[in-house]
């Protein structure tokens, strides 16, 4: 990323201001302007997470909102009530009180001086859910939202459920806003009220996953901030973004499909990251792109931003698989309108082990094909969303394709683009009431390396409904449609497309009660859909390159001591004992500008034993701690989640420090009925 030190306004920052609630509560603010922003006021531009905005979010937040109040806006950076150096206590995500929170901070905003009365969102991730939720309740002055790696669909399309599963990331997600939940606001700004304000916290936030587990399908616990429920809510412009390795890729498309309004679609190679930092690369110049935006819809600046095609994407070329890419070889595509004219589906059937040629007949008398996954099948599968701390992407699918079903093409006589979502249906029966299936799409090398392109999963008890899911007769034939992450992907000629079917995918998404016997039956409700690109039929021209990354210098850090990534398999052959262990540890970080020392260290295990089900066990261990001087605090949270064919069993604990005293501890523990899940 190329540094910008001169841009066309100078910029004050402002590093703790507190902004009053209806309610009376303070939320913190580090707030950056042009300096002459009070004798010409300009539009505001608000980011409303709950990640620290003076520690574990400064370094990113010192590129791009300078940058953005250099080219002549303000740009807030808020702490959720309940986070960082904000007062009260976040309960859990998205909820009343976090919207009502930013249409006051809004309000707050556009009242300033400073401002010209008109006012944005934008947010990666958390970010991105709150501005389309905020901008669904149409406040006065929002005039345009970009939303990154996020989702309008909080059930469906969230690190919690897919497909009607439960997702490991769940587990994850939720041992990650344990530990978060569980630091303290910094003395240096709130003073003496820093301890009371901790153990507010320490003590009334809970254990979201409690929460989460209660509601295992789609009711209105889910529905509240998913604006699926309703997009015609949404009347400003939109930019929405992701990556082909992030988990949300999906919802680009259902937004520019379901909005009525200006918007614009951006998907690249990118995992869970802004893409002007984006990995894999390449990263590309996202803040040019984001002044553009916010100069046509907060400004009237005709600059033809909205010239570009509707929808910009990567289309990537093949790679031999890899747990982790530098770059994505590939190109841009652009699509005027989403749906596309320039797609269509390839539809193929799938029998014993083929994926037939068109025109060929499936071969009814063969009867159907069987398969009950081991446990272990989904052990290579990566992360559900690559937050590119490697090796977190999927490794060679032979290691799994030997637990699954697996239909090969031929080899490809000629290069074939998809963009958009495979979809694959099955004419199937399974022996149990409760079941699941994986299926994952792969290119295979004329060598055999088989490269995932994308996935999907269904529970097949919500195949119907996700809010009315109905257990299955063991023995009797369903039909069912597994739609897979939308992705853009060329298969090269001399390769061959697989699909692969599972019956397990563990730790990725939690495995059914217990183990299935799957039987898929060839015929025409057994099926392969490809949505195929033409070039000769694109609804536009290809969109033109993007700019370099630039952005303003990051903020200095020192590491004080160093992090390790690291992702262990391991199988013991004397008990069966399998897991996955998962390291992610940031070390120690010294904040120069504060002279505050940070350290962050989480660290997973997956294990099972055998093929036994009611082994299955997730346990993640989360350390934080903030040190200046004398004063030292360190929390250390843990969650374990394990499950009977009709349970699941969670026990979490809290431990919270001072020094080497430890001045509070929680217990949490609880059974939860599994509810077709």
């Amino acid at each position: 990323m190329r540094t910008v030190d001169s841009l066309p306004h100078q910029v004050r920052e402002d590093e703790y201001v507190r902004i009053p609630m209806s309610d009376g509560t303070r939320l913190a603010a580090r707030i950056w302007r042009p300096v002459d922003s009070e004798q010409a006021p300009v539009p505001a531009i608000l980011e409303f997470i709950p990640y620290r905005r003076r520690d574990l979010t400064a370094q990113r937040d010192s590129i791009h909102h300078p940058y953005m109040a250099g080219h002549g806006y303000v740009c807030a950076r808020v702490d959720l009530r309940g986070t960082g150096d904000s007062e009260g206590v976040l309960e859990d995500e998205y909820l009343e009180q976090e919207l009502s929170d930013a249409e006051d901070v809004l309000a707050w905003l556009a009242d300033q001086p400073w401002c010209d009365g008109n006012t944005a969102m934008m947010g990666i991730s958390w970010g991105g859910f709150n501005a389309l939720q905020v901008a669904a309740r149409r406040p006065r002055s929002l005039g345009a939202i970009v939303t990154a790696s996020s989702t309008d669909d909080r059930y469906s399309d969230d690190v919690h459920y897919m497909g009607g599963c439960l997702l490991g990331d769940n587990l994850s997600w939720a041992s990650t806003m344990f530990a978060y939940n569980s630091s303290p606001p910094d003395p240096e700004l709130v003073g003496e009220r820093w301890r009371q304000m901790w153990h507010e916290r320490l003590e009334h936030s809970g254990l979201w996953l409690d929460t989460w587990l209660r509601h295992q399908r789609r009711d209105d616990f889910w529905k509240h901030g998913s604006v699926a429920e309703d997009l015609g809510a949404i009347d400003i412009p939109v930019m929405a973004v992701s990556g082909w390795a992030d988990g949300y890729s999906n919802s680009v498309f259902r937004l520019m499909a379901g909005l009525d309004v200006p918007r614009l679609g951006l998907l690249g190679p990118w995992s869970h990251k802004y893409p002007h930092l984006g990995q894999p690369g390449p990263a590309i110049g996202f803040l040019q792109e984001l002044v553009r935006w916010w100069d046509r819809w907060l400004k009237g600046i005709d600059n033809g931003i909205m010239d570009a095609p509707m929808l910009r994407a990567w289309m990537q070329d093949s790679v031999e698989p890899s747990t982790e890419y530098e770059e994505r070889p590939g190109r841009w595509v652009g699509e005027n309108t989403w749906p596309s004219p320039s797609v269509e589906p390839l539809v193929r059937s799938l029998e014993h082990g083929r994926i037939l040629r068109e025109g060929t007949e499936p071969d009814h008398e063969r009867g159907p094909m069987t398969l009950s996954s081991p446990l272990s099948t989904g052990q290579y599968a990566g992360k559900w969303c690559s937050y590119n701390a490697p090796p977190d992407l999927p490794a060679d699918q032979r290691e799994e394709d030997g637990g699954s079903m697996v239909f090969d093409s031929g080899p490809l006589s000629e290069r074939v683009e998809i963009l958009g979502s495979p979809v694959v249906d099955l004419d199937l029966s399974v022996d149990r009431p409760d079941a699941m299936v994986a299926v994952r799409l792969s290119d295979v090398a004329p060598d055999g390396k088989a490269t995932r392109v994308t996935y999907g999963l269904l529970n097949l008890t919500h195949s119907e409904s996700d809010e009315f899911p109905q257990r299955l007769e063991p023995g009797r034939r369903y039909r069912v449609s597994v739609s897979l992450n939308g992705v853009a992907q060329a298969f090269p000629p001399g390769h061959r497309i697989r699909v692969a079917v599972s019956t397990s995918y563990w730790p990725l998404a939690w495995p059914s009660p217990e183990p299935v016997m799957l039987s898929v039956h060839p015929g025409e409700h057994t099926q392969v859909l490809l949505p195929v690109r033409s070039n000769g039929q694109a609804s536009g021209p290809e969109p033109e390159p993007f700019q370099e990354p630039e952005g303003t210098a990051p903020l200095r850090t020192e590491p004080v001591t160093p992090g390790e990534q690291r992702w262990d398999i391991s199988h013991d052959l004397v008990n069966y004992r399998s897991s996955l262990n998962v390291v992610k540890d940031l070390g120690t970080v010294l904040f120069d500008n504060i002279d505050l020392q940070v350290t962050r260290r989480a660290v997973e295990d997956y294990s099972w034993i055998g093929n036994r089900y009611d082994t299955v066990r997730g346990e993640t261990v989360w350390t934080m701690g903030f040190e200046r001087g004398p004063w030292s605090v360190r929390t250390i949270t843990r969650t374990v989640l394990t499950s009977t064919a009709t349970h699941f069993h969670l026990h979490a604990t809290l431990d919270a420090y001072e020094g080497d005293e430890r001045v509070a501890s929680k217990i949490y523990s609880s059974e939860i009925p599994r509810d077709h899940v």
